[in-house]
């Protein structure tokens, strides 16, 4: 996510009004008297209430609550960008949570354990066995080594979902213009104009926030390889921001934008606009995550499908945001046992259930067809090794370079060279020497 992606202030919100009749609230700080003391269980996420993980997550504080009785869990209300801003200056005072969601990649949870700010969950994983159901690509960025480089070293983060980007689109609006869902890229980038041509601006898209630089990034993926994306995510090579995949993702891209299959004026917009606007049937088409699935079922009910960017066989997607355990956390082992919960069979199913991309579930009780299909696609990816992670991993501080230059390249304030200048410069900067 995101992938500095994802959460809005209208999901932080909502969070404590959905959850108070599951959760003892507190306000912000370190838990007073209670804390260390084994009697609190303090929280930070940031889920929608109606998506899929913060439903699983809401049965998985019940749970824990009879398992622990006598112990409080409190949730603080926390937004994601107010963590990624600010978690390596909190985690480094007194008042950090025991448990938090925290985004995975080189430039978040490996930035953070290479400060030395969370516990290694290492003795957990061998002990709890919460390795055993994760897929290799899914566990890459549970892992991270003495430079915070994500896919080896030791364990950091337990995600208990997985999460994908696909195409979701309006079953409405391509009845309405008779335009059948795309199979091929040249199928799609027919409907895009097709869309247009008929005065719909066809795309959903935000530059303030994601997923207009994931735009970016997937048309890089369809011209890319596995190798490509280590050498990026991973530094096995060094990237080359001017190379065949990334000149067709950026010039693809402002091309779209000058045909007006993404609108100029989305350069202001945040993920909850076109999130909203795609809800509000304004445009048919929103290249996003697998995290909207829940709300979308909630609010578009059946009026929606999906599809995977068609003519790729990359994507962006991987295990989905980590339970991290902050070093000065008070009550780890109530965190530890907490993590435990969200990965049994029964919270496993309810994610699989209303939208999410289980890790651990049992394939027979995913009753749901629609979840069923996203469960489907993403295992194909992860069996075909086709998951590539998200573009703002590598290095820190990244993500706020794509949003800006992509922002430029939506607006016209910046060609396609001067922009693959800008993250080249940016991403040699931050990333490892030597």
């Amino acid at each position: 996510m995101l992938t500095a992606r994802k959460r809005t202030k209208r999901t932080v919100a909502v969070i404590a009004a959905a959850l108070a009749g599951a959760l003892v609230m507190a306000g912000c700080g370190d838990g007073g008297d209670e804390a260390g003391d084994g009697k609190s269980l303090t929280l930070w996420h940031y889920e929608a209430p109606n998506s899929a993980m913060g439903i699983a997550w809401k049965q998985a504080i019940e749970e824990f609550k009879k398992s622990h009785p006598g112990v409080s869990v409190k949730v603080e209300e926390k937004g994601f960008e107010q963590i990624q801003k600010t978690a390596s200056m909190v985690l480094n005072s007194g008042d950090a949570p025991d448990l938090m969601e925290y985004n995975k990649g080189n430039a978040t949870t490996g930035l953070l354990s290479k400060q030395g700010l969370l516990t290694d969950l290492t003795p957990q994983v061998t002990q709890r066995g919460w390795d055993k159901p994760l897929s290799p690509g899914v566990r890459t960025t549970s892992r991270y080594d003495a430079q915070g480089v994500m896919g080896s070293g030791n364990w950091y983060g337990i995600p208990n979902y997985a999460e994908y980007t696909k195409v979701f689109y309006n079953k409405a609006l391509f009845e309405k213009h008779h335009i059948k869902v795309p199979t091929t890229f040249a199928e799609f980038t027919a409907a895009l104009q097709a869309f247009q041509d008929e005065g719909v601006t066809p795309l959903a898209s935000a530059g303030a926030e994601y997923p207009a630089h994931q735009y970016v990034y997937q048309l890089a993926l369809t011209k890319a390889d596995r190798s490509w994306v280590d050498a990026y995510e991973q530094y096995k090579g060094k990237p080359d921001f001017h190379d065949a995949a990334w000149t067709y993702g950026a010039t693809t891209f402002a091309d779209w934008v000058k045909k007006g299959y993404i609108a100029k004026s989305s350069s202001g917009a945040k993920a909850e606009d076109a999130g909203a606007a795609f809800i509000a049937g304004k445009y048919p088409m929103f290249f996003s995550g697998s995290w909207w699935f829940g709300r979308f079922t909630s609010e578009m009910k059946d009026q929606w499908g999906t599809f995977p960017f068609p003519g790729a066989k990359l994507t962006l997607g991987s295990g989905g945001n980590l339970w991290v355990v902050p070093k000065g956390a008070k009550n780890k082992e109530l965190a530890y046992d907490f993590i435990d919960i969200t990965m049994k069979k029964g919270i496993q199913n309810t994610l699989g259930n209303h939208g999410g991309v289980p890790v651990a579930a049992d394939p027979s009780a995913i009753t749901d067809p629609q979840s069923k299909s996203l469960i489907q696609d993403f295992t194909a990816y992860a069996d075909a090794d086709g998951l590539a992670f998200y573009p703002d991993w590598p290095v820190p501080g990244f993500y706020d370079t794509l949003v800006s230059e992509t922002q430029k390249l939506i607006t016209g304030s910046a060609d396609p060279d001067a922009y693959l200048d800008a993250l080249q410069k940016a991403y040699d900067a931050g990333a490892p020497k030597g």
